[in-house]
């Protein structure tokens, strides 16, 4: 048995590099790096099996998410969190998370800021590590409740996948996960701040915490003109990685309000409404490059306005002007006399 003590920087450096950060046996690096992008720990290896980790990057931002697996059975204990939440996505293997001293029922977990953590991994064990600062939670909960909370938001520890708003938030940390390993990810920065809006937003409606009451049900039914100030942001700030939250703000009421609205007076989602308008905006740049006003091809355009999924797009494209991209692209536009009505299409995130 070894046992590596505490040690290590509490944050992530400036400008740390994303990808394959350790792949080896040398338990004493992989021992520091962990440290270094989590916070100090007690690292224990509990048998005679050599060390074979792996450590991985997949993207640092707003939201940071790693992969890490020690390849022998370990026992890991940060003690107190700092002021992050972390959340572990299991991908192989088995382990026990134990939080301010209970054993969670499930590994696929989240520890809050400020609570006592230690973990046992076997030797199998692989899991994505989704770290949310804590600053990023009070932003997005200071739109929700018109301020911010006064003490470190607490969820409950255990995500049941068996529900089904946690399993579509799960769907959105895979697709992130292989986004944000492709090139794509690079050339589309608005994809991927509104993927990491989804990933804050979607957790805190997806996972019971202490607000949970509060952030479903305050403010009023919203007006026609509250749904007129949320359409006129999203027209301003398409390019931006908004979230329906930040629409909320703008219209000044709650997100249940502006749900409400949106169905009432336009039929979809604030969701749907925001992608909606930046596929106006795509195919205005397509008929610009059509037109030699531009340069540019398909993917370039789909990127700007945040469409990672490329064959969607394209659906989604087809579906509401009927034609696809490459035809508006090429001239080989459909004839659309001025009353043409475009249908509506329901984006999913």
């Amino acid at each position: 048995m070894s046992v590596m003590g505490e040690g290590g920087s509490e944050t992530v450096p400036a400008g740390a590099g994303r990808g394959l950060l350790f792949q080896g046996r040398d338990v004493e690096e992989l021992h520091t790096l962990v440290s270094e992008r989590f916070a100090p720990h007690r690292l224990t290896v509990l048998d005679d099996h050599p060390v074979d980790g792996r450590f991985r990057c997949v993207h640092e931002g707003a939201v940071a998410l790693y992969e890490l697996g020690y390849g022998a059975e370990v026992d890991v204990t940060p003690g107190e969190l700092p002021e992050f939440y972390n959340i572990h996505v299991p991908l192989a293997g088995d382990g026990v998370v134990t939080a301010d001293g209970a054993a969670l029922a499930s590994v696929l977990s989240i520890v809050n800021p400020g609570q006592r953590l230690s973990m046992r991994w076997s030797g199998e064990t692989l899991n994505q590590v989704l770290i949310i600062p804590r600053q990023t939670v009070d932003r997005a909960l200071a739109v929700r409740l018109g301020e911010l909370p006064s003490v470190p938001l607490h969820f409950a520890p255990v995500l049941d996948a068996r529900v089904g708003a946690v399993r579509a938030w799960l769907r959105v940390v895979r697709a992130f996960a292989e986004f944000a390993d492709s090139e794509l990810a690079v050339r589309s920065p608005l994809a991927v701040g509104h993927f990491e809006q989804l990933l804050v937003d979607g957790l805190l409606d997806a996972q019971p915490h202490m607000l949970s009451e509060a952030v479903a049900g305050r403010g009023p039914a919203v007006l026609p003109h509250a749904v007129r100030r949320a359409a006129d942001f999203c027209a301003e700030h398409a390019h931006e990685p908004i979230s329906v939250a930040d629409m909320a703000v703008a219209a000044r009421v709650s997100l249940r309000s502006l749900r409400e609205g949106f169905r009432a007076h336009l039929a979809m989602t604030p969701l749907a409404y925001l992608w909606r308008v930046r596929l106006d905006l795509a195919r205005r740049d397509l008929l610009a490059i059509a037109d030699g006003q531009a340069l540019g091809t398909v993917t370039d355009v789909a990127l700007r306005w945040g469409f990672a999924h490329l064959g969607r797009f394209t659906g989604h494209y087809r579906q509401t002007y009927g034609e696809t991209p490459s035809q508006t692209l090429r001239g080989t536009r459909a004839v659309r006399g001025p009353g043409a009505i475009h249908k509506t299409v329901a984006f999913p995130p």
